[in-house]
């Protein structure tokens, strides 16, 4: 549940944007995104860099497409979002604190925070979801420069790529954790 959340403000812009105007998904987005940001400082919550940095990545979008005369096109768009979203994961990597950490320290005890196995797993998962954010922007590159290329490949492509990286981040840390209890189960025999 809290994955969907964590990308509803980008699946409501990828969806809405087959099914409505750029400036309609694009404030839709920043809606959520908001919402997101607003829903973690009421519950007293940190700041997340993926919920901020997709609130401030919308926001701004919707923003420039209010004021400006001559519009983004939805492909441009779409690069814009890819991209952006793949800076804000590589960038959290550069500065140490990869964005999967925050979010699994709200999940996890506090005294696991400083492990190795944790920060490490929390490492690995950021770089899946880059990733995925690589192969996304990779679709939408290709939807634009080859487009002979069906739609719906580009489409599996992304659908792909988010759900391969949910998926691991729902398996991998229990798959540490399990070889971390048996690996202290051997110890203590």
């Amino acid at each position: 549940m809290t994955m969907f959340l964590i990308l509803a403000p980008f699946a409501a812009f990828a969806t809405l944007t087959m099914l409505t105007t750029v400036k309609l998904s694009l404030a839709v987005a920043a809606a959520i995104g908001f919402g997101l940001v607003g829903w973690d400082l009421v519950k007293g919550r940190s700041l997340k860099m993926l919920s901020t940095g997709a609130m401030i990545l919308f926001a701004t979008l919707c923003g420039y497409h209010l004021l400006a005369k001559n519009e983004l096109s939805p492909t441009s768009i779409r690069l814009i979002v890819d991209t952006g979203v793949l800076l804000i994961a590589l960038g959290s990597i550069a500065i140490r604190q990869p964005f999967t950490i925050q979010y699994a320290r709200e999940v996890t005890d506090a005294e696991l925070h400083s492990q190795p196995s944790f920060i490490r797993t929390n490492y690995i998962l950021t770089w899946v979801w880059s990733a995925a954010f690589v192969l996304m922007l990779v679709a939408d590159i290709v939807s634009i420069y080859l487009p002979s290329m069906p739609l719906w490949v580009c489409a599996a492509i992304a659908f792909a790529a988010r759900n391969s990286a949910t998926y691991f981040t729902q398996w991998y840390p229990k798959h540490v954790r399990a070889a971390i209890t048996a690996s202290a189960n051997t110890a203590a025999a």
